[in-house]
């Protein structure tokens, strides 16, 4: 039986999620999405130079055919300007879906709860598909859920460090709550912190900075793509539980006694 992903009532075989930032060159990014497997990427519309209408963008290299485009609102301080920004995704890509992304501070990238919160309302009363990157707060999960996001994407850590994933307890208790997909966005480093990620029940999980900053970005979208279906696997196979005491896996039933 497939095991497929869905979101907003689309279906995905990929449960990896590619962004397109920070890449060396556009041939790696390419390369990288290819042996990833993805069937999502995101791209962040403020960095697009709109602009310079007859420059090429990254939109112009994606294979829209094979891609579903995720325009997202990277870069946004407020509430507002995420607003605006998702309204100029949907102009440029002709997609109604957004990450919402309301990130305040540079100095640690976090997202604000309350900002995220209002912009999401406003979005979703015009019609947009709202997948909305949050710290990993069970409650603001909740009511983004209530509100009718198409996913939640709790944090593993922040953005771009690497660090793996922090919150493991947080995203087990947003995924024993939620009925819309998880997605697990931000921090990871390595391989096994998406096979960890999707090991808690993550439906899935974006990466960009660690594929596109390694020293082979082909190479490392293709680990990450073993390490999402891996954990993928282990999570619905059933770990056994976790205990206290040694258990010996070797039979003592019915060995040979001395004497």
């Amino acid at each position: 039986m497939d095991d497929l992903l869905v979101i907003a009532g689309k279906q995905f075989r990929s449960r990896l999620i590619l962004g397109t930032g920070r890449y060396r060159s556009t041939e790696d990014m390419l390369n990288a999405l290819e042996a990833s497997k993805t069937e999502v990427v995101t791209v962040a519309i403020r960095r697009l130079p709109l602009d310079r209408p007859g420059e090429k963008t990254i939109l112009d290299h994606i294979n829209w055919d094979k891609y579903t485009v995720l325009p997202n609102t990277a870069g946004s301080k407020t509430a507002e300007e995420a607003i605006f920004t998702a309204r100029l995704g949907r102009e440029v890509t002709g997609s109604s879906w957004v990450k919402l992304e309301v990130i305040p501070d540079g100095s640690h990238l976090f997202p604000d709860p309350v900002g995220t919160l209002n912009a999401a309302r406003i979005l979703l009363e015009e019609g947009f598909v709202v997948l909305p990157y949050i710290h990993a707060d069970p409650v603001l999960a909740k009511q983004l859920e209530d509100l009718g996001c198409a996913t939640v994407m709790p944090l593993g850590s922040a953005i771009g460090s690497g660090q793996g994933i922090h919150t493991a307890e947080e995203i087990q208790m947003i995924v024993a709550q939620t009925q819309v997909p998880v997605v697990v966005d931000a921090g990871l480093g390595v391989p096994s912190d998406a096979a960890e990620a999707m090991e808690l029940g993550a439906e899935a999980v974006l990466v960009n900075t660690a594929i596109a900053q390694a020293s082979d970005p082909r190479m490392m979208a293709e680990a990450f793509q073993l390490g999402v279906e891996a954990g993928r696997k282990a999570f619905i196979s059933g770990r056994i539980p976790k205990k206290s005491r040694a258990q010996a896996s070797s039979p003592v039933e019915g060995m040979p006694k001395q004497g």
